[in-house]
């Protein structure tokens, strides 16, 4: 596993018990690093532990026994589902995956939000969150993520357990089951991550 280690402030170095892992895509670049040294220039206490970039090097910023915000939970949401508010950020542990998201076909080429042409690009059968393409993710970063689920497994005893619920709203995400889920979970304005095959084929392999 490849991990790189870069000076990050922005977190809180308070150590919480881990229950859950939140699965994001950065909506940006290839790199990781440089992930953290924008959140560094513009965020206060919002980040992950880690960015992985697309050769699947892992950048760490902080210990994961460490928090930040990553989620956005708003207490309305809780209360659609009948739930007490809970800070899942402090409980739980986020993955970016370095990757623009969604992108737009226009004369045979592919766009990302900003206006980027992108190359490597991921067709899902069934558009996803009203969106067919998107960028796709890397092999190598798929098996970052298996690598760091399956060291938290052992050192937070998180369970890997694949349920399909996890690219929706779901309840169990809310009341802060133990698992792995994605940010769509519980936000419904998030497409982070969308549902590539091989993503699902290694998360139900755990």
């Amino acid at each position: 596993m490849n991990i790189k280690q870069v000076s990050f402030k922005g977190y809180f170095a308070q150590e919480h018990k881990k229950n859950q892992v939140y699965l994001h895509h950065t909506a940006g670049g290839p790199s990781g690093e440089a992930v953290f040294k924008w959140w560094d220039k513009v965020s206060v206490n919002v980040a992950t532990c880690v960015a992985i970039s697309h050769d699947g090097t892992i950048v760490q910023g902080y210990s994961s026994r460490y928090w930040a915000y990553h989620l956005g939970l708003k207490a309305g949401i809780f209360a659609k589902y009948n739930l007490p508010y809970k800070s899942l950020d402090k409980t739980s542990i986020g993955i970016e995956v370095c990757n623009y998201g969604y992108l737009t076909e226009k004369n045979g080429k592919f766009y990302n939000y900003v206006g980027g042409v992108c190359n490597d690009v991921y067709e899902l059968e069934t558009p996803y969150k009203g969106h067919k393409y998107w960028e796709n993710y890397t092999d190598a970063q798929i098996e970052s993520v298996r690598d760091l689920l399956l060291l938290w497994r052992g050192r937070y005893n998180i369970d890997l357990s694949y349920n399909p619920d996890i690219w929706e709203v779901t309840p169990r995400a809310l009341r802060g089951d133990n698992g792995v889920f994605t940010h769509n979970s519980i936000r419904r304005d998030k497409a982070d991550i969308y549902p590539h095959h091989k993503m699902i084929e290694m998360l139900k392999s755990l």
